[in-house]
Order: C-alpha cells, then structure tokens, then sequence
C-alpha cells in the first residue's frame, strides 16, 4: 500500500472566485482549519490513515513572499492522529495578481512549488506527496470556456489546458529540486460520453473525446502530446482518477448524467483498467462519493470495483471519499450538500460533525473485504 489505509479521505480545499464572482474558500466553509485536529481524530476513529489537503495558495503567496503559519494546525494534527497527507497546491484558486495566460505564470508556480515543499521537508517526515494542478482538464473547461472560474474566460479551454500543463511540469520539477523523493500525485476527471441512441453517427465524436479529449492533460504531463513542454513519464508519475456518478453523460446532454440503470453506463472497474493499461504505474481513484441516501449504496459499489481490480492486480493502491465532510456548493454558498462520513449541522457560530451511520457500515463493509491479504497480493 501507499497509505495506511487502502480508504482515505479528502477534505474538499477549493478556493477561488465562483460564477458570480464570489470569493469561496470550502476548507474555511466547513471550518475544517478550525476544527482540523478533531476531523483528524475523527478519521483515526474509523481507520482512516490518510488525507488529501491543501496548501490555499491564494493564502499563502501574497505578492510572490510566502507565509505558510496557516498550515502549521493540518501538520500537527497530521503527526498527533498519524494521517498521510496529499498536498494540493492548486485547486481552482489563485493569487489575484496571477495571469494563468501570461508567459511569467510557470515560473511564479514553480517558485511557489519549491517553496511549499521546502516547507513541507522542514515540518513533516516522509514520504511527501504532492498534487500540483488538481483537475486541469476541468479547470480548462470551468474556467476558460463556461467562465465558472477565475480567469471567468470562454473558448480558451485549449490555451488554458496547455498554460497548466506548462505550469504542472515545471512545478513538478520544481517540487523534485527541493525533495527529490517526492512522489507526485497527478488529479483529472475520468469522464465517458456515449452517443444518443438515435444518433449512432455521433460514435466516432464520442469515442474521440473519450479516448483522447478526457486523457489530453495527463498525455501532456507524460510527454505524449505537446512533449516539447518537457513532459515525461515521471513526471506523470502516480495517476489519481476522480470519478462520481455524474461523469457518464450523452452527448450533448453534459449537465445530466447517464441513469444509474442506463445499459450505456460502463462499470468503474473499466475505466480505471482503462488509465492502467494506457499509463501503467501506481492508480488511486482521488474523489469518489454521492449524495443524500445514495452514499452507501455507491461506496460498497465502488469497493466491489475495487476488489475486483485488485485481484486482477491492478495496482490499485487507494481510494480518497471525497469529500468527506458535507460542503456548501461553489455556486451557491448557502446550498450545502451532504455527501460525506459526516454532515455538518449548523448551531450557533459551529458546524457541528454528524456521523452519517450508513455510510459508515459501508466503509466498514469495504475494510473488511479489501484487507492485507489482497493487498499483498495485488502487489505481487
């Protein structure tokens, strides 16, 4: 295993100006920074080792000088309840006065790169994992053509794929010049479209985003596609996959996700073989989850997915429930969605953390079933 635990959690981090051009932070949002050394307590309870979380670089670079005193709670609660960390160092937001188009944003990325990991090799021991860019193929398409995110853009989805690939490689590399251990934990949505079934000459366009639109960052980041970037394998190095149940949708129809019973719907199990056997290497799948009542049922079908793929041995090394407190949506900040372990009840000024009982019996369901043995096994 990479992590303690094969289940880990991911404490949703974004940051950024919304459609409406409302400033959001979600880790202030679900006062995960006031109430870290409980969460992380909590996660101990219910055997979970390892966490993704995040470095809010809007916080922490103010005019290129660096101030990281709001880590310093996630890192001592990390070493008090022994939780594993995946740092986000981008997700979405950015300082104000950043220009994801300019020529000087890699270079502004890769000094704040350098300077978190320096930070992170001084406060923690390893190993040390990173995610530089989370979801750039989202982030191109939210922020540079449905103008959903700062830099609020449209029809520059392409520019932008390639201005956070340019900045990914070089904050990678910068990230390796301060610890050269690092591992390097690469994010993207795994998406599948299908064709209306009236409209069988819209197979090829599908099949086309399918296998080339949904893996054109991670080809970047590897050297595939646009290798004079400087791109490699290793640079890629472990493949995170987020998938929910919205990422299979008809063509045309992207805001309304395949029916759960929809025979067009292809298992988890499938696309993720599908990452392995184009990239090989370490997979995690990164962000799993559903909402309301569906939450266990889709947990114990990702764990049976899992299972499966482990004894194919597929080296499947983990799969983050995220998010794995209840958020408020990025567009609408007083609509809180309840899809984690815990819902968050408001009383007072606190949010307080409610265990959500079924999911919990699921997850406990999923340890059970994906324990060393098979670990080991998949190893092997």
């Amino acid at each position: 295993m990479l992590f303690r635990s094969f289940f880990f959690a991911g404490f949703e981090c974004a940051t950024g100006y919304n459609v409406h051009g409302e400033w959001f932070d979600q880790i202030a949002a679900t006062q995960h920074d006031r109430f870290v050394e409980e969460d992380y307590r909590r996660l101990r309870d219910v055997n979970i080792y390892a966490v993704r979380e995040a470095i809010r670089w809007p916080r922490v670079d103010v005019g290129g000088v660096y101030d990281f005193r709001s880590v310093k709670p996630f890192l001592k609660a990390a070493r008090r309840h022994g939780q594993e960390i995946i740092w986000d160092l981008f997700h979405y937001g950015y300082p104000d006065d950043v220009d994801l188009f300019s020529d000087l944003f890699p270079r502004r990325f890769a000094d704040y790169c350098h300077a978190a990991a320096r930070f992170i090799g001084s406060e923690q021991a390893g190993p040390w994992y990173f995610t530089p860019v989370n979801e750039p193929s989202f982030m191109a398409w939210a922020a540079g053509d449905q103008g959903r995110f700062a830099p609020h853009c449209r029809g520059r989805a392409g520019e932008l794929k390639v201005a956070l690939a340019r900045a990914g490689i070089a904050g990678i590399n910068a990230i390796r010049a301060a610890l050269p251990q690092a591992r390097i934990v690469n994010v993207d949505p795994i998406c599948r479209m299908v064709p209306p079934v009236n409209r069988p000459e819209l197979a090829a366009e599908t099949e086309h985003f399918n296998q080339m639109m949904v893996f054109e960052s991670m080809d970047m980041l590897c050297g595939r596609v646009l290798p004079e970037l400087g791109g490699s394998r290793g640079h890629l190095d472990i493949v995170g996959i987020n998938y929910y149940w919205t990422n299979q949708w008809e063509f045309g129809r992207d805001e309304q996700p395949l029916a759960d019973d929809d025979p067009r719907r292809v298992p988890v199990s499938e696309l993720v073989r599908q990452v392995w056997e184009r990239y090989g290497g370490d997979i995690l799948i990164t962000e799993t989850a559903h909402v309301n009542g569906k939450r266990p049922d889709w947990l114990r079908h990702v764990s049976e997915e899992a299972e499966s793929l482990l004894d194919e041995r597929v080296p499947l090394r983990g799969v983050c429930l995220y998010p794995i407190l209840g958020m408020p949506e990025w567009h609408a900040r007083h609509q809180w969605t309840p899809m984690g372990l815990w819902d968050l009840e408001h009383r007072d000024t606190i949010l307080h953390r409610k265990m959500y009982f079924p999911m919990l019996e699921a997850l406990r369901e999923g340890q059970a079933k994906i324990g060393e043995a098979r670990l080991e096994k998949a190893k092997r």
